[in-house]
């Protein structure tokens, strides 16, 4: 589903990701670990076709990013950080023009917006002004507009920040759940003890260097995915 092949982004003289290779097969859950400035949002970003890169190829279900970009769009969801949504919008606004922007059937979009609205418990706020919103309920509208076209890779750079453990909980599911359906995730996380539980594979980034990736079992062995990755920043 997301075939990384030696990737490099360079910041003038500096490499913020050098020679990155990985590959995230339909129905994983891929969770990319490093500490702050490892390179882990601007691999994100070149994924999603927001960076360009000095190097190497990015494809996505086939496609590649650099060649065929608006194939590989909408194919995406991406998630950033800190989601700066359209604030003069309302939530049910900005779920519309997503829609729109992907295609997505009005009887579709309906369906999709009411069920994970009421799961989220967003429902009753759609109709106010995305600048009314915390932190929180912003993630929560990113999550909603991200899986309502269905798309088969979903990129997510720290999904769980702002989110209260039972919103936390209900997106672990739908993580799941779209990876059972054949999709792909690949998120990056500093709660290593969500890693743990929740990824099929984890990969490990130092300084704009892929360290450490494969199964969760192969990297972990009979450690904690904690312990390897303060061995593996130690040395």
């Amino acid at each position: 589903m997301l075939k990384i092949e030696h990737l490099t982004k360079t910041y003038g003289d500096k490499a913020a990701v050098e020679d990155l290779s990985l590959h995230i097969s339909p129905g994983e859950i891929c969770g990319f670990i490093g500490h702050n400035g490892a390179g882990k949002t601007t691999t994100l970003k070149c994924v999603a076709g927001i960076l360009s890169f000095d190097s190497g190829e990015i494809t996505v279900n086939g496609n590649s990013v650099r060649t065929d970009p608006m194939k590989t769009k909408r194919d995406i969801a991406y998630i950033p950080d800190n989601p700066d949504l359209y604030d003069y919008m309302s939530g049910i606004r900005f779920l519309n023009f997503v829609g729109d922007i992907f295609g997505v059937p009005a009887d579709v979009r309906q369906e999709k917006i009411r069920t994970l609205g009421d799961t989220f418990e967003l429902t009753k706020d759609l109709a106010q002004p995305i600048s009314a919103y915390s932190h929180g309920m912003k993630q929560k509208l990113a999550v909603i507009s991200a899986w309502l076209h269905d798309p088969k890779l979903i990129l997510m750079d720290e999904p769980f920040v702002g989110l209260d453990p039972k919103a936390s909980h209900l997106l672990k599911g739908l993580m799941r759940e779209h990876c059972d359906r054949g999709g792909a995730i690949f998120f990056s996380t500093h709660v290593l003890e969500v890693a743990e539980k929740l990824c099929d594979e984890v990969a490990i980034i130092k300084s704009g260097r892929l360290i450490r990736e494969g199964t969760m079992e192969d990297v972990r062995g009979d450690e904690s995915l904690e312990a390897v990755f303060l061995e593996l920043e130690e040395e």
